[in-house]
């Protein structure tokens, strides 16, 4: 028969063993959050001598990179005659003041199977491709599919370059489309909850939850965090599995960062990238 003593120390073994299991458990569940830096700057044309508008264009609609170019191509949302950016790899401009987006551009993404610098428009202004001269700057745009392919008429188009599919955000659901503009299909992004959480009981998937930029995704290529969606109230980018729909990383932004509802957000060479509109400039992180 175990004495008085045996027994407590018998006790104190289990209680250990209890608060060791569940400190794992609590490790194995917490979200991991890592903090992203600053790492380079696009800068977006302010002025042009002979426009009537000092600063044409206010919200930025994506940012690509141009793997064969070895470019990046930015662009403003809103109107055909506002700024498009062509950089070089170090973020310096080479395209001139002069250069507009052609088209009412909503998202961007480069084609790998084209080899071209592609979109998707304003509402029923379709899909379309940019012809690029020797330089890799545009020069002409060609609407390759008519008519509002895309789920509600802001959306901004990012590329999935493994299924090779463009990707959309409407509410809290992504929706799928083949590279010629066809609809293929829909599913639910469960935001702010992790597998282990499982789905909300009243999840309305109807609209995007208001901590969220409601109108841009990215997709990473990063196996389980293929999808991100920029959280604007803790100033956070979550990355989400593309097969599931469920939270599995978290990056902080700096303090000094600017998350806005709508547009501004970015991915493009491995970075996020966010939209300055007061100092028309998009800023990258790593």
């Amino acid at each position: 028969m175990q004495n008085k003593t045996t027994k407590t120390a018998n006790m104190k073994k289990v209680i250990l063993l209890v608060l060791v299991f569940l400190t794992a458990s609590a490790i194995s569940e917490a979200q991991p959050r890592i903090p992203l830096k600053k790492v380079m700057e696009l800068q977006m044309r302010a002025k042009v001598e002979d426009d009537d508008t000092d600063m044409p264009g206010t919200r930025g609609a994506s940012v690509i990179w141009h793997p064969v170019q070895k470019k990046y191509y930015a662009s403003f949302a809103g109107n055909t005659a506002y700024p498009m950016g062509v950089f070089d790899a170090k973020g310096k401009r080479l395209s001139d003041d002069k250069q507009t987006t052609m088209i009412d551009t909503r998202g961007l993404w480069y084609n790998p199977v084209t080899k071209s610098v592609s979109g998707n428009a304003y509402s029923e202004n379709g899909w379309f491709a940019y012809t690029l001269d020797n330089s890799g700057i545009p020069t002409d745009i060609n609407v390759s599919k008519e008519g509002m392919n895309q789920p509600d008429a802001q959306s901004v188009g990012t590329y999935n370059t493994t299924a090779k599919q463009v990707l959309f955000l409407k509410g809290a659901q992504i929706y799928m489309y083949d590279a010629e503009g066809s609809l293929l299909d829909s599913s639910a992004i469960h935001f702010g909850r992790k597998k282990i959480d499982g789905v909300k009981e009243d999840e309305d998937l109807s609209y995007t939850p208001e901590d969220y930029n409601y109108t841009s995704l990215i997709y990473t290529g990063v196996k389980g965090q293929e999808l991100g969606f920029l959280n604007i109230t803790n100033k956070e980018i979550e990355l989400y599995d593309v097969k599931t729909g469920f939270l599995t990383k978290i990056l902080t932004l700096p303090e000094t960062a600017i998350a806005e509802a709508a547009f501004n957000f970015a991915f493009a060479n491995g970075m996020y990238w966010l939209f300055n509109i007061e100092l028309r400039k998009w800023i990258g992180y790593k």
